[in-house]
């Protein structure tokens, strides 16, 4: 007996998502997270050489049911081989039968979901009058998270620092440009790039980390008062994006504690040189979401810090979402297993 799919290739799901629809996606799932409808090991990773990985990533949500599983590659040495770093594919199965009901390209799902779940950070943690943007780093992420952020606060400066002045200036023109449809006519902010990453971050409202470096590229001098900070990479226990001073200061959440504890650097050697301890997580965003009582920022001084490490049922309601779409659109192509 044949099993019949649905496949899905990057550009199958470019055109069925939109960011606004995974940004709302993404504040359930946080929500089944944190309140325990969702079943969801540790992801299991496998070092390839100096610097690749494989990690695994399953899960099952519940309410409504989703099931699947994440393969994603990092290699940090693609970029010359004209790959991207992010690799992944998305297996999605019928939770009735465990039958394979779609494979999915995982890169774009990674990408956006990623951002979408920032956006949800900032509509929750950063100041409601936040207009000013800094984006550490020109990647694809930081593309999807100037789309994702747009969605949910109304940007009037944007300003980008990387370490290559190509790539940056490539970023602000494409920026400026049609290639971000994030921004209705007449509404685009200012975006330009600086040379220094601390002239990008001082004075930025929200402030977003989206580079593949294993030290520190935010000290905390830089930043002012009242600002939200989202951090993407970093996302071994040996390295992290922010300066421990600022970590230890600000107030600080996760999408996962118990992931946050053994795979995020800037949490992990924090606790082991005695900075702070398991309780400096102030909760995790599904807790404010399924609760909205509880304590957020305590003031309009108040830091505040959303470490992002991405979870498997981020990925899987978000191939749900993009597969029932696909067979409503008819897109994609049925093959037998």
């Amino acid at each position: 007996m044949s099993i019949r799919f649905r496949l899905l290739t990057e550009s199958d799901v470019k055109s069925v998502l939109t960011m606004r629809d995974l940004i709302e996606t993404m504040e359930s799932a946080l929500a089944r997270f944190s309140t325990g409808r969702v079943d969801q090991p540790a992801r299991t990773v496998i070092t390839i050489g100096a610097d690749g990985f494989l990690w695994t990533m399953p899960a099952l949500a519940r309410e409504p049911a989703a099931l699947g599983a994440k393969l994603v590659t990092v290699f940090g040495s693609n970029g010359s081989r004209g790959l991207p770093s992010h690799l992944a594919s998305i297996v999605l199965m019928d939770p009735e039968t465990g039958a394979l009901m779609a494979l999915l390209d995982g890169r774009f799902i990674t990408e956006a979901r990623t951002a979408a779940v920032s956006a949800v950070s900032s509509k929750l943690l950063a100041r409601p009058t936040s207009k000013s943007l800094a984006i550490i780093g020109t990647g694809v992420q930081a593309r999807s998270h100037l789309e994702a952020l747009a969605q949910v606060h109304q940007l009037r400066q944007i300003t980008v620092w990387s370490p290559n002045q190509e790539r940056r200036e490539q970023f602000v023109a494409e920026a400026r440009g049609a290639g971000f449809a994030a921004f209705e006519k007449g509404a685009a902010p200012q975006i330009g790039a600086v040379d220094h990453a601390g002239e990008a971050v001082v004075g930025a409202d929200i402030i977003v980390l989206v580079t593949s470096s294993p030290t520190p590229v935010l000290e905390s001098g830089w930043v002012k008062p009242g600002a939200h900070v989202i951090c993407v990479g970093a996302c071994r226990p040996n390295q992290r994006e922010i300066d421990p001073a600022l970590t230890a200061r600000a107030r600080l959440f996760v999408d996962s504690r118990a992931a946050a504890l053994v795979e995020s650097g800037d949490v992990v050697m924090g606790i082991q040189e005695g900075r702070f301890g398991p309780d400096h997580i102030v909760a995790e965003l599904g807790e404010l979401l399924a609760k909205p009582d509880l304590p957020r920022r305590r003031g309009d001084s108040e830091i505040t810090i959303f470490k992002s490490l991405g979870m498997a049922v981020e990925d899987v309601t978000a191939a749900k979402l993009a597969y029932e779409r696909a067979v409503e659109k008819k897109v994609g192509r049925e093959l037998d297993l």
